[in-house]
């Protein structure tokens, strides 16, 4: 053990291995950008663990350190990856396919490394993605027979990579939209129904299980109900092992994690805020599906609520009209388009408009989050922080709290909580912004 002032945080020794489910259009994206800031052919932006500076002290002392140097995370070197996905195409192909990244520029000179990389067959059910179809899917009795599958799969991979140290990421479709029911209540009541093929059970849970099981972190980038489970938290805690979620946050959400705070922080109301979407990856394809859409919707609507409070402001955010679409559209690929309509009303009633269009690269906004992630799970796990990791919500829509906790939305505010705890971690002061101490004459 690293004795730190601030928490004993076990070293980052040996490899890092990092197991994506899913090989689509983000864990390419991810996987070859890896590997070009590895070999100095390109730039971690987007990335707070990489490009990231931290404060410490007081602003005269000018202490801000780049976050990778300030705490003990893993070198990406040292990372090394696996793969589920229900479609057999190697990293290469899938990511030719994707078309995010440019083949001649960013994909053939890692071409090698890529093809390197070819998926394990995924504990795949098409009840849940009635999108997509695939032949490279595992087979088994029963749903207990995929997990175990997938532990086998967990324990092989950190055997033939030498990795040390392994953390999970879901980087895969959505899911369709499921409540928690008395199958997610114990873990007891879980292993029966995965017996039993429950259909509450879903393929994520399966993965997040396993993971669990052969104590491997695990985080969820899409807004299934996942690990947000009473089971899947009781065993989290009890194997004291990072969890957290959920559903990557990349380009309208984030944009309303700005916006909406800043006009609670000026006191503007809110009448509308209409937010429409056009896609055509595989993603926007699943999402086509309404109880796919169902589950999305219900992570990108909740969002404004919990950062407006209505029931504290209900002159001011008591009576929002809030609406999201989601259209698949071929030809626009993975350059989604994001527009938003917001009616805004300020002194008197008197009403105003803003009108966003983000032309955003979804895959080029996750990519970096699932970098950070993978690190900082495997940070929280050597710091022996288990359970929900809230203080990650910053890379996520729908961030899972403790019970009985509302979300923290505000993305400065998450910002804020995400670097407090690294500063907390490495024993530093925190930083609350007061500064008095500049102006108070003694």
């Amino acid at each position: 053990m690293v004795q730190q002032s601030g928490r004993d945080i076990a070293p980052a020794k040996g490899k890092l291995g990092v197991m994506l489910v899913g090989l689509g259009a983000v864990s390419t994206t991810f996987i070859a950008g890896v590997e070009h800031v590895r070999r100095g052919t390109g730039l971690p932006v987007g990335s707070l663990s990489q490009m990231g500076t931290i404060r410490l002290g007081k602003r005269t002392e000018k202490r801000s350190p780049k976050i990778k140097e300030f705490v003990p995370l893993a070198d990406l070197k040292d990372l090394v990856f696996a793969a589920w996905d229900p479609i057999p195409d190697d990293a290469y192909t899938a990511a030719v396919k994707a078309g995010v990244l440019d083949r001649h520029e960013h994909l053939e000179p890692v071409a090698d490394f890529l093809k390197g990389i070819k998926p394990l067959p995924a504990a795949f059910d098409q009840h849940y993605v009635k999108r997509l179809t695939g032949t490279n899917v595992k087979s088994g009795k029963t749903k207990r027979d995929l997990a175990e599958q997938l532990r086998q799969d967990i324990r092989d991979f950190k055997k033939r990579s030498g990795a040390d140290r392994l953390v999970m990421i879901w980087a895969a479709s959505t899911e369709v939209f499921l409540t928690p029911g008395p199958a997610h209540q114990s873990l007891q009541a879980f292993e029966r129904a995965m017996e039993q093929n429950d259909p509450a059970i879903a393929p994520s849970m399966l993965y997040a299980y396993a993971a669990l099981m052969e104590n491997v972190p695990f985080a969820n980038g899409a807004p299934n109900l996942t690990v947000d489970l009473p089971a899947l938290q009781q065993l989290a805690d009890a194997r004291r092992l990072p969890i957290g979620g959920k559903d990557f946050k990349t380009g309208q959400t984030m944009m309303k994690t700005v916006l909406a705070p800043a006009f609670k922080a000026r006191m503007l109301g809110l009448a509308g805020w209409y937010s429409t979407n056009i896609l055509g990856n595989r993603d926007g394809e699943v999402l086509d599906d309404p109880e796919s859409f169902k589950t999305k919707e219900e992570s990108k609507l909740g969002v404004l609520e919990y950062i407006l409070q209505p029931d504290q402001y209900p002159e001011l955010y008591g009576n929002v009209f809030h609406k999201v679409r989601i259209n698949y559209y071929p030809p626009r690929g993975d350059n989604k388009e994001g527009w938003d309509n917001i009616d805004i009303f300020g002194w008197l009633g008197y009403p105003m408009q803003i009108k966003v269009d983000f032309l955003c690269r979804d895959s080029i906004l996750a990519a970096p989050i699932v970098l950070d992630l993978a690190l900082f799970f495997d940070l929280a796990q050597r710091a022996r922080l288990s359970g929900i990791q809230e203080w990650l919500s910053f890379y996520f829509k729908s961030p899972q709290t403790a019970p009985g906790l509302y979300p923290e939305h505000d993305l400065f505010i998450q910002q804020t909580k995400l670097k407090n705890t690294l500063r907390w971690l490495m024993g530093e002061e925190q930083i609350t912004h007061l500064g008095i101490e500049y102006y108070e004459k003694a």
